[in-house]
């Protein structure tokens, strides 16, 4: 049974959960430069974040990505010796530590035949890899083959390498929020959604193509939608297949406590399987959802695979 229970923040005007988290750590790092991987050299990653934390930080900094299990004894004797070895190179890699049992798509999409897997992935493509056990010295030793490839990479591309900013001086100061924007948090803050709405519609009516107005505006009519709704009854309400009101409302919900693939999945279904006016509401209502999201969410690709599927 869906859990409608809603978060207590907001992301936009809604919280998603670690998707938006994720990305907004990305952002962070970026905005922080090289350096600051240091801070977070070891995280564990899931298919919801793999993208973020693997694909995105591979641009800047080569990634060490560990498939493990806890089923393999052979994972119990290699991690420890990566987390040793990737943490004496100061936030010079980052390890990834992807769990295959918890996160099969991933293994999939690698072609995972055993584990542990060891692969580097640099600007965003798997360069190098091992699938044993291997001593200590002979990880380093790879390590050390896999950075002096990475050096001279850069010094092919000297374009490409990160820049930091000279020490003692800050970076570049990151431009004032717009004044919309500033106004449409502040009203969400006071509980004022009509106006939140407003102040997001004005923004996009000067930048159709900003994203932060877009999701921001999907999130604040998301709540409008459900602030008087009772889980219990549209709990009820879902028993009957005939009421598509009740099943957009129950993926709004969904939406709201984090559960993005089961509300697609929900309103997909319901353009599966009906026609005419009723399809055509729930594929608008659908695409309103898609708003609430960063484009580049890995659920959205997803869900528009199979809109296409469902509509053609």
């Amino acid at each position: 049974m869906a859990d409608f229970s809603k978060p207590g923040s907001l992301y936009g005007a809604i919280d998603l959960g670690a998707r938006k988290q994720a990305l907004e750590a990305q952002a962070r790092r970026e905005a922080a430069g090289p350096q600051a991987a240091s801070s977070a050299s070891v995280v564990d990653v899931t298919e919801e974040t793999f993208t973020t934390e693997v694909i995105d930080r591979s641009m800047t900094v080569p990634v060490i990505l560990d498939l493990w299990s806890p089923r393999a004894p052979g994972s119990a004797q290699l991690s420890p010796v990566l987390e040793k070895v990737a943490g004496d190179l100061g936030g010079r890699v980052v390890l990834a530590k992807v769990n295959v049992d918890t996160n099969p798509q991933i293994a999939q999409a690698l072609r995972v035949q055993a584990v542990p897997t060891v692969l580097a992935i640099f600007q965003g493509q798997a360069v190098t890899g091992f699938q044993q056990v291997l001593p200590e010295q002979e990880v380093r030793r790879w390590l050390d083959e896999l950075m002096g490839a990475v050096e001279q990479f850069y010094q092919a591309n000297p374009d490409a390498r990160p820049q930091t900013a000279p020490e003692g001086e800050e970076g570049p100061a990151e431009p004032p929020a717009d004044p919309d924007v500033v106004a449409a948090e502040q009203a969400i803050e006071d509980g004022d959604l009509d106006a939140a709405a407003a102040a997001y519609q004005r923004l996009l009516a000067r930048a159709p193509g900003n994203e932060d107005a877009k999701m921001g505006l999907a999130g604040v009519n998301l709540i409008k939608r459900t602030e008087d709704a009772d889980p219990a009854d549209v709990q009820r309400r879902l028993q009957d297949p005939a009421d598509i009101d009740a099943q957009l409302l129950a993926a709004d919900l969904e939406m709201l406590s984090g559960s993005v693939d089961e509300a697609f999945d929900r309103v997909i279904a319901v353009v599966k399987r009906t026609s005419g006016d009723e399809r055509d509401k729930a594929r608008r209502h659908l695409l309103g959802l898609f708003d609430a999201l960063p484009a580049e969410d890995p659920s959205l690709a997803r869900a528009r695979r199979a809109l296409a599927s469902a509509l053609f």
